[in-house]
């Protein structure tokens, strides 16, 4: 196995509505590369939409609020939202950071005004409305290993 970035991220998600978007997102972080993936709220249980059974490959680890996931977050690995808000930077100028942990919201009400508080920065996936939590975090990743492929061939 040979690390092709420096750096690292996690992704997770609040208080997921289906358990099939986690098996989705758990596929996409393992195309990715993530360090592990998350559930705020929610046991994790295998799900067939992780085909490759991503799970054997990629720790899942369940917090009980946002404020238990800050207290585990590694050292200098900021929190980063990604919801809907006026606060929230466009994904298209943002400066994905070497170590990061995105934080997603459930698919019917997002994040809480706690957890958006609780996050070092907002981003915003430009559109005239709201994906499905594991498509908007297939795009997050997607948009920092394009970034990070950009500045390497740069």
């Amino acid at each position: 196995y040979i690390r092709r970035s420096r750096g690292y991220f996690a992704i997770g998600v609040s208080h997921p509505k289906t358990h099939e978007n986690i098996g989705t997102l758990l596929r996409s972080a393992d195309a990715f590369e993530a360090a592990y993936v998350f559930l705020i709220g929610r046991r994790f249980r295998k799900q067939a939409s992780d085909v490759w059974s991503s799970w054997k490959r990629i720790p899942v680890f369940e917090f009980a609020d946002v404020d238990k996931l800050r207290e585990s977050l590694p050292y200098s690995c900021p929190l980063v939202g990604v919801e809907i808000d006026p606060r929230a930077q466009p994904l298209s100028g943002f400066v994905h950071p070497e170590r990061a942990c995105y934080l997603l919201g459930a698919e019917d009400h997002g994040l809480t005004a706690h957890e958006r508080n609780r996050c070092h920065s907002l981003i915003v996936i430009p559109g005239s409305r709201c994906l499905n939590v594991a498509s908007a975090g297939t795009v997050v990743m997607y948009d920092r290993a394009a970034k990070a492929e950009a500045r390497r061939i740069a």
